[in-house]
């Protein structure tokens, strides 16, 4: 936690579930966190829900006014919008670092499976646009409904980090392990977040078939 002392943490698409409960349990923590979103209004509702509900400094922008403020910012929006954001962003994410949780994945009869993406990897798209920022790669298998349940007192799952500094690493890993029961392991480089974002589809096949939430343990380490 020593890492994150005096940092504020932005969550950008902080409205939707998984954002939300990301931002909750960093709140909990007692992290300074800023929820981003299209619009401010809605921002700033769902900040004071989650300031009121964990005691925490959480305040609620437009994406843009979020990713300005955030000494961390987290991308937790919908695939279909992450270019698009990224582009108009980059300026205010200069210099920052910047953690990708976007999952490429489509959805037909058979279940949820795993989008082609051009440069390799939504972690990889954003290292491409974000040339002035420090791109890392976590949060992609984390259950939100875990999250965002407040009576769930610990998630106990791995968050695996992908990056190519390990001085922005080891920031992420300390960020994951602020959350109780979650430990932040370093999982290679940014060229191997395509498998780590695309094993989200095996595991939502998996909590369908077994109603269930499940995450990742990694052993031995």
């Amino acid at each position: 936690m020593s890492d994150l002392t005096g940092k504020t943490i932005a969550v950008l698409g902080g409205t939707g579930p998984q954002g939300r409960g990301l931002a909750r349990r960093f709140a909990t923590a007692g992290l300074s966190v800023v929820i981003g979103s299209r619009g401010a209004e809605k921002a700033e509702q769902v900040a004071a829900e989650l300031a009121q509900a964990t005691g925490g400094a959480v305040t609620g922008a437009a994406n843009a006014d979020a990713a300005a403020a955030g000494d961390v910012v987290l991308v937790v929006v919908p695939w279909d919008g992450h270019k698009e954001l990224l582009t108009d962003l980059k300026p205010a994410l200069a210099g920052k670092i910047v953690v990708d949780c976007v999952n490429p994945l489509g959805f037909d009869k058979q279940g949820p499976f795993a989008l082609q993406v051009e440069e390799g990897s939504a972690t990889q798209q954003a290292a491409a646009i974000l040339t002035d920022s420090t791109v890392v790669g976590a949060f992609h298998n984390v259950s939100a409904v875990l999250l965002e349940d407040p009576e769930v007192e610990t998630i106990e799952c791995d968050v695996l980090v992908l990056g190519d500094e390990r001085e922005a690493t080891d920031l992420v890993q300390a960020l994951a392990d602020s959350i109780p029961g979650m430990r932040g392991v370093y999982g290679g480089r940014r060229r191997n977040a395509h498998q780590v974002e695309a094993f989200t589809a095996n595991l939502i096949a998996m909590n369908r078939r077994y109603k269930a939430h499940a995450g990742l343990r990694i052993t031995d380490i």
